[in-house]
């Protein structure tokens, strides 16, 4: 009886997350909107959303890299499932820092500060780029990974909404955003990389 409950209650949280991230595609002025009058919390849009979208990259790129491979070479099976669990991880703690970096830098633009909007901004614009973290399963379509870009958009539309920036100062602050997550992530692939070559590190 307790499987059955737990069965039924998956659905309609798949449903919600697709919706979501539907109408985030779609319509993210309006989503935006509904997104910023939510009673929500952090643990709540990690649980019932961010776990399962952030999965997709981690997941489609240990399929492509080690069992599809590229051009015939593919990662050791345990060195993939290692650099998949890290790379989850990686994530889900990157966004916690990326909604700690825009809840700070709003009151330079003129917005507010209050982490649990920053956070929203953070989880619900890498929609897009989560998503688009499909294509790796297929290195031959990883290039297509691009598109994930949108959720620059996502951001720019939801900063002043959620952040309540002046719209005239949302183009700069998004830069500035964007910047200090690509900083991010480059340093974070170089010990991920530097990872990778150890001896030590399973093949």
């Amino acid at each position: 009886m307790q499987r059955e409950r737990s069965i039924g209650d998956v659905i309609p949280m798949v449903m919600d997350i697709v919706a979501r991230a539907r109408n985030l595609l779609l319509s993210p002025g309006a989503e935006w909107r509904n997104i910023a009058g939510e009673a929500t919390s952090v643990e709540r849009i990690y649980r019932d959303y961010v776990l399962y979208l952030a999965a997709i990259g981690p997941i489609a790129g240990f399929i492509g890299t080690s069992l599809i491979g590229i051009a015939g070479a593919r990662i050791g099976l345990a060195s993939g499932l290692l650099l998949a669990v890290l790379r989850y991880g990686i994530t889900l703690a990157m966004l916690h820092v990326m909604a700690i970096v825009i809840d700070r830098l709003a009151p330079h633009f003129g917005g507010r500060s209050d982490f649990l909007s920053a956070f929203k901004l953070a989880a619900y614009s890498m929609t897009a780029a989560w998503l688009a973290n499909i294509f790796t399963i297929i290195p031959a379509l990883a290039l297509l990974a691009i598109v994930g870009l949108y959720s620059v958009y996502l951001l720019f539309i939801g900063a002043p909404v959620l952040m309540r920036l002046p719209a005239m100062k949302a183009p700069i602050y998004t830069i500035a955003v964007v910047l200090i997550g690509l900083l991010l992530n480059y340093l974070v692939g170089s010990m991920l990389a530097a990872l990778l070559v150890q001896p030590g590190f399973p093949g």
